[in-house]
């Protein structure tokens, strides 16, 4: 098509499914902290005041869970009194004996996605990227006090329109901004106008046609978990790409090192994203699967849309050069047995220029012709 329209949504860190999904990488982290060899697959539930926390570990850390589900609330900005649920078992001897071998094998089945695109400077598609910012900067707004009123719930949405595959121009911008009941709402409009989207998108892409709806429902005052349920693992297009490539069969958040629904995700995007860097594509899909307890992956599929400046055969050889999707050597190149996964629970997993994450690297390696 010569013009069309692409649309991504995000939400903030007071969304109720964010609010799982930030909970169960926070017990993650605590728990690499402690021990760097932690299996840990725990998820979380919210609804009104009540969180469920349940899942699998393998750990040699004490975790509290309670007290850790209980900060991240207090830390996003929900000062009610929660209680807390918890239903842990240990981790299946089966599936630890499948993944403890010599060398980290896969600890289930499953297909991960990556990818690239040389659209912005991220690496992203600009309308996960922009709805994405502007929940972050939704949020900073609030804690910094910019924007009086303004509560932790909130929702992102921004329409690109393309001509000839390059973005042009932001159509529309939707934000769902929870607030407390007494706010005028032309404050509202104006503070998040000036201080939420004018200090995320550019002047160059808004223009007297752009559409900006704020609190389309007139009011949104009932939010987070009291408005609605949350479950860690929902909002996985929100964490991927914004719908512009398929998503894998699992979730991110709350997974360890060894779950390659985790691992061949970031890298899957750190080999993308070095491969369009160097020129050899404008845009680069890959979908790698895997078998539990084999540490080799089954497939590994390639599509660069037609844009690739090499042939197909070509970025192959320069993947197997430069790059292995053996399970131990993605935990090893990227160095993902450490305690930073809360960072990137909200906000996206991928193209985040404001986080040091390791797949986000370009190596300084080239096609060996």
């Amino acid at each position: 098509m010569n013009k069309y329209f692409f649309t991504s949504e995000a939400v903030t860190e007071g969304h109720p499914d964010k609010i799982c999904d930030l909970i169960s990488d926070t017990i993650l982290d605590e728990a690499l902290k402690n021990d760097s060899n932690s299996k840990m697959a725990i998820e979380a539930t919210i609804k009104d005041d009540l969180i469920f926390i349940y899942g699998e570990e393998n750990t040699k850390a004490k975790l509290d869970y309670e007290i850790i589900a209980k900060n991240v609330l207090k830390k996003i900005g929900y000062e009610e009194d929660f209680k807390v649920l918890t239903k842990i078992s240990k981790q299946s001897s089966e599936i630890s004996n499948a993944v403890e071998k010599e060398n980290i094998c896969a600890g289930d089945q499953g297909i991960m996605f990556g990818y690239a695109t040389n659209e912005s400077e991220e690496y992203m598609p600009i309308a996960i990227t922009f709805a994405n910012k502007l929940a972050l900067r939704l949020t900073t707004a609030r804690k910094n006090k910019e924007i009086i009123g303004i509560l932790p719930d909130g929702k992102t949405q921004v329409t690109v329109e393309y001509q000839n595959g390059i973005p042009k121009r932001i159509d529309t911008i939707i934000i769902a901004c929870q607030h407390k009941e007494n706010i005028d709402n032309e404050y509202l409009k104006s503070s998040i106008v000036e201080k939420v989207i004018k200090k995320v998108i550019p002047e160059k892409m808004l223009d007297d046609k752009t559409n900006i709806y704020i609190n389309t429902s007139g009011s949104f005052i009932k939010g987070g978990p009291f408005a609605d349920s949350g479950t860690t693992g929902r909002k996985i297009v929100c964490d991927t790409y914004g719908g512009y490539c398929p998503v894998g069969g699992g979730a991110l958040s709350s997974k360890d090192p060894s779950k390659v629904d985790r691992t061949g995700a970031y890298y899957a995007r750190f080999v993308c994203k070095n491969i369009v860097a160097h020129g050899y594509c404008d845009k680069c899909l890959l979908q790698v699967s895997y078998a539990i307890g084999k540490e080799e992956p089954i497939s590994l599929f390639i599509d660069t849309f037609g844009t690739n400046k090499i042939s197909i055969e070509e970025i192959k050889k320069y993947i197997d050069n430069n790059f292995s999707f053996k399970v131990q050597n993605m935990i090893d190149e990227l160095n993902l047995k450490r305690p930073i996964y809360k960072s990137v629970s909200c906000y996206g997993h991928f193209g985040r220029n404001d986080l040091d994450l390791s797949w986000e690297k370009i190596k300084n390696v080239e096609l060996k012709r």
